[in-house]
């Protein structure tokens, strides 16, 4: 999935610094018009067109013939269940081919939400006295085939940020932990150091500005994958699994804030610039 998100960072790269002249909120809307009407334009061609404008059509005079034979209940029953079964070929027809189009839909949902959905953590004066739980919690994840070596996980801070606790390390449950805070505005390498060589990092923006692809999590499963293309994902052979902490939400101004807002904002958009389309690109749906 590495080599796939890297090729989808460099495009949305390209195609989103324009956009984002016009501010975050209209890159976002355009962004997802622009993948609904590509998405409608793919289904015309994957999908049966004649056969689903024949069973739509179908579906109407069998509602004109339960409208015109009303009193005749046994042509209105079997009108009936001839509408349903309609239906269901009318769904198999239109579903079947949006299950090609989930591939590239979570791949762009993910793109426009590490893009949109976080803002980075405000830093903290380097004399303030935080209690625990003020901070931010890093939680290092292993492998089940890799739970014990919790106990050699280093975590490393970079100068910047400052621990508000001790780590802690659970091999029962594979989990390492460190609260820290930021002390100044920056992008910062957290190193995760076990023996044998064993060194990888999670990025962590503080400040005000976001940067151009933030996300909170770097994992090391396939489909978790998916979710998160800002960062490598782990290689197999690494014992880690999941390194996560918590962003705050992005405010989009008018738009609903975070990462459930930008997925929402996109849904909707896609569908109304797709609805908007159809029409023109003569498609049956």
């Amino acid at each position: 999935m590495n080599s796939v998100h890297a090729a989808f960072n460099a495009v949305f790269d390209a195609l989103l610094y324009p956009l984002d002249l016009l501010g975050a909120e209209w890159a976002l809307v355009l962004a997802s018009g622009v993948f609904g009407v590509l998405a409608l334009w793919l289904f015309k061609y994957i999908s049966w067109q004649a056969g689903i404008a024949r069973t739509k059509d179908r579906i109407k005079g069998h509602l004109i013939e339960i409208r015109i034979y009303q009193d005749d209940l046994l042509v209105v029953a079997a009108a009936i269940g001839k509408i349903l079964l309609r239906n269901a070929q009318y769904l198999l027809l239109n579903f079947g081919p949006i299950l090609p189009l989930a591939a590239p839909f979570t791949l762009v949902a993910a793109q426009l939400v590490v893009r949109y959905g976080f803002a980075p953590v405000a830093p903290v004066a380097a004399e303030a006295a935080l209690l625990p739980g003020q901070g931010v919690l890093l939680d290092v994840r292993l492998r089940s085939s890799a739970h014990a070596r919790a106990r050699e996980v280093s975590i490393v801070l970079p100068d910047g940020l400052r621990a508000l606790s001790p780590v802690v390390r659970l091999p029962e449950e594979g989990r390492v932990l460190v609260e820290f805070v930021p002390e100044r505005v920056g992008a910062f390498d957290i190193a995760l150091e076990l023996p044998g060589g064993i060194r990888e990092t999670k990025r962590f923006v503080a400040g005000s500005t976001p940067e151009r692809r933030m996300q909170p999590e770097r994992v090391g499963t396939f489909w978790s994958s998916w979710l998160w293309p800002a960062e490598p994902t782990f290689a197999a052979s690494s014992p880690l699994e999941r390194v996560a902490f918590a962003y705050p939400d992005r405010e989009l101004r008018w738009m609903p804030d975070g990462p459930g807002g930008v997925l929402l904002v996109f849904l909707v958009a896609a569908m109304l610039f797709g609805a908007a389309a159809m029409k023109p690109l003569g498609v049956s749906i």
